[in-house]
């Protein structure tokens, strides 16, 4: 399984981005697909994540300003970040877990994809 993720860049304090991530490979679904971010110097802290059955997480930061959506196909997961801050610069990380590939194997493990950097201009 490989994650590509799109999307980042550069965005004054009040706009908006949307980032992407696609997931490829012999995949028939997946059951968690999310978002991650990372400041330097700092853990990996959670931003949201879906669930194949459309059960949605969001960190409080994030609430009513991010949302997450996946396709109908469930194998590409979208993050659409509304009112952005300075705070909210980070690397951010797109994940899946829980995969079921089309030969019928279930892969339990994390994958991630390369960061996309976002950077808030204030």
């Amino acid at each position: 399984v490989q994650l590509q993720a799109s999307g980042g860049g550069l965005v004054q304090a009040g706009g908006s981005l949307r980032l992407s991530c696609a997931a490829s490979g012999s995949i028939q679904s997946i059951a968690v697909m999310g978002w991650y971010r990372q400041a330097p110097g700092k853990q990996r802290e959670l931003v949201a994540r879906i669930t194949s059955g459309g059960s949605i997480n969001y960190a409080d930061s994030v609430k009513g300003r991010f949302t997450i959506s996946r396709d109908s196909a469930k194998t590409t997961v979208n993050l659409q970040m509304n009112s952005l801050k300075p705070e909210d610069a980070r690397v951010y990380y797109c994940y899946a877990a829980g995969v079921f590939t089309t030969t019928g194997e279930f892969y339990g493990m994390e994958y991630w994809g390369k960061g996309t950097l976002v950077t808030v201009s204030s």
